[in-house]
């Protein structure tokens, strides 16, 4: 099975290191990009969250990094500081399992960017991982030699793409080499951002989209419970006393009803953290970690503060303001019940949001039960 790898152009050594970690097969994504990328094209790819990705890029850029030169070959740009980490321990995984000595260096903001200089002195990372405004910085201070870099990779380039970050975008790339390889990921590229994007690459580009398809994952349950919109935090306290849940993620997408919710729900004795925009980064790294080792069994999040992150053993997933696409709400459900495991989508909705469950139940080909509470228990509702 291992030649299918093989087939794509990759070494042993780093296939030996996927099969440490159970890859066996390439998606379809990876199976376009990495024989692509190994010949230096430059790259504007589409595919949809979980398609596997940063392994499209990563393992061609191992495969091209000269691990014995001191220097730094790469630049991957992402937009929070939890897909930085996340990317970054994905780069040092790799490596152990390859045994290639190729590292890495996460450079984000509000860090002591004196200790980012120093880590970049000691380490000599053949590979940097960041944010886009640290980086440029860091590349002006000329700590990092932009000369040297032969390959920048912009995931999540919908984003990094917009009135907030392209400037910086456009400066970094500006410092390096004509010839470098530039490579964009992203799960939606809208005409914008592909016009954008087509500004920064070689004419001689290659666009890879790969068609979405909507696989149901047959082991989530879904079900609403109707509340009027001053209940709805009160509804998921009542829901977290009676499900009792090891780990369970609730989306709200305004930082002033999510700081709301959770002064309200710790108020009520609750363990509960929150990620958002608006936090800073050792807030936000505290609050995964107190989720991921179970100090706190309640998440909320912000779609955009939750995206792209893997967190396993979720339970259940609330909605507290449901999503009006129901694309969205399938990919907000697929956090729970993974790797063969069971759970369930719970959306807590007002009268009015009805039709947008009707429109799940149909455009998605599932099953939304209606369900209420009573004397502590779950009961189901006639709709």
């Amino acid at each position: 099975m291992e030649k299918l790898f093989e087939q794509l152009g990759l070494n042993a050594d780093i296939i030996q290191g996927l099969i440490k970690d159970d890859i066996i097969n390439p998606t379809q994504i990876q199976g376009e990009v990495i024989p692509k990328a190994l010949l230096n094209s430059d790259i504007i790819a589409e595919s949809e969250t979980g398609s596997g990705k940063t392994l499209a890029y990563l393992l061609p850029l191992f495969q091209k990094v000269n691990w014995s030169k001191k220097e730094m070959q790469a630049v991957i740009l992402l937009p929070t500081h939890e897909l930085a980490i996340q990317v970054h321990r994905e780069v040092t995984k790799l490596a152990q399992n390859s045994e290639i000595a190729i590292n890495s260096t996460v450079l984000i903001g509000n860090v002591s960017i004196k200790r980012q200089m120093e880590s970049i002195k000691k380490e000599k990372p053949h590979i940097i991982v960041g944010s886009s405004g640290r980086v440029l910085k860091l590349i002006q201070m000329k700590v990092i030699k932009a000369h040297t870099v032969k390959t920048i990779i912009i995931d999540e380039a919908d984003r990094l793409l917009d009135k907030n970050n392209l400037k910086d975008i456009k400066a970094i790339i500006k410092t390096t080499l004509k010839e470098r390889q530039l490579m964009l990921f992203s799960a939606t590229i809208t005409n914008k951002t592909l016009e954008t994007a087509k500004e920064m690459v070689k004419e001689n580009y290659q666009l890879i989209k790969i068609e979405e398809k909507t696989v149901i994952n047959e082991n989530i349950k879904h079900m609403y419970f109707s509340c009027t919109e001053r209940e709805r935090i009160n509804t998921l306290r009542k829901l977290m006393h009676i499900l009792k849940p090891k780990k369970a993620i609730a989306f709200i997408n305004i930082a002033y009803d999510i700081e709301n919710a959770v002064e309200s729900l710790k108020y009520h004795g609750l363990r509960v953290e929150a990620i958002y925009g608006n936090f800073g980064k050792e807030e936000r790294k505290k609050a995964l970690q107190n989720f991921q080792t179970g100090k706190v069994n309640l998440l909320i999040a912000s779609d955009l503060a939750a995206r792209g992150l893997d967190i396993k053993d979720v339970d259940y997933i609330f909605s507290i303001d449901i999503p009006e696409d129901a694309k969205s709400y399938l990919h907000r459900a697929g956090r729970t019940a993974r790797a063969g495991k069971e759970g369930i989508s719970i959306s807590i909705i007002t009268d009015r949001e009805k039709p947008l469950i009707e429109n799940y139940e149909k455009k998605l080909k599932i099953k939304i039960e209606a369900k209420d509470m009573y004397k502590g228990r779950i009961i189901g509702v006639r709709r």
